[in-house]
């Protein structure tokens, strides 16, 4: 596991927001903005819902490869609590440049913002009956880990590996081609500076991961009575990682079973979009707004 600073992973949000635009704009680009008018604009973005901000990286970055001459003010930051209509950001620039990214952006705001929110609502869950840690999984995306991961983070939760060279994780389909004790083995001998996690379907299996030198061990669909016997079992001679099927409703009672992570794929492959939106003005509002 690793836990690292809520940053913003630079070359990944270019490349995604590039690759994002060039699937948007098409062989002709904007068809619709270039009718526009030539002016000024500022525009606002607004949430809809409550949640947790994430991916101000990669909307301004979206802005700012359709128009480097754009300029965006943020008035809240990745990992802050958002309210319902509470402005995120402000927007000035040419008002077709702001119509061609406002999609792009939004998406990513939306989707990574989710992806925040569904974190935060899980580790606020678990600390109410326990203190274990919420990690992210592999169940990803496609393209766009390290922006979820960061998501995640701006949510309160913790990275597992980011990728398969991280540290070595010995699962069911590897256990069906050798032992406990013998991967254990094999992976100190190969690769002595990484982390080993041995997943666990049983008490026997724990118990043979921890003697046999497991950093980790994994229990893999355990019901919260039985993930309770394992740590009381492990006496803390090494982490315990709880996987499997782990919901808003369960994640409570696991974290009350003593373990140190929960591990739950549906903070990434299954959150729902933060409601964002964004308007624009060409003439300011009663407050002097645009």
């Amino acid at each position: 596991m690793t836990e690292m600073a809520l940053n913003r992973p630079t070359q990944a949000v270019r490349d995604a927001v590039s690759r994002a635009l060039a699937e948007d704009l098409g062989p002709n680009g904007d068809v619709s903005a270039v009718l526009i008018p030539d002016r000024e604009a500022r525009a606002v973005i607004v949430a809809r819902q409550e949640g947790v901000l994430a991916g101000t990286a990669c909307a301004e970055e979206a802005f700012r490869q359709v128009d480097a001459s754009t300029r965006v003010d943020w008035l809240v930051r990745d990992a802050d609590r958002l309210q319902p209509d509470q402005r995120i950001a402000t927007i000035g620039g040419r008002l077709s440049s702001l119509l061609t990214a406002e999609r792009t952006a939004l998406n990513f705001l939306g989707h990574l913002s989710g992806v925040a929110s569904q974190t935060r609502k899980f580790v606020d869950a678990a600390a109410v009956t326990g203190s274990a840690g919420i990690l992210d999984t592999r169940k990803t995306t496609p393209g766009l880990r390290e922006l979820e991961k960061a998501a995640v983070r701006a949510g309160g939760g913790l990275n597992h590996r980011m990728s398969l060279s991280d540290m070595v994780l010995i699962k069911d389909n590897h256990l069906a081609a050798m032992g406990i004790t013998e991967a254990v083995a094999e992976a100190r001998k190969r690769w002595p500076e990484l982390k080993v996690e041995i997943e666990c379907e049983a008490l026997e299996q724990v118990i043979e991961a921890v003697d046999a030198g497991a950093d980790v061990v994994m229990l893999d669909n355990m019901a919260p009575e039985e993930v309770a016997r394992c740590v009381e079992k492990v006496e803390g001679r090494c982490p315990i990682e709880v996987s499997g099927s782990v919901s808003l409703e369960t994640v409570g009672a696991y974290s009350a079973a003593g373990p140190d992570f929960i591990s739950i794929g549906r903070l990434t492959h299954s959150a729902p979009s933060l409601d964002l939106s964004m308007e624009i003005r060409v003439a300011p509002d009663s407050e002097g707004f645009f």
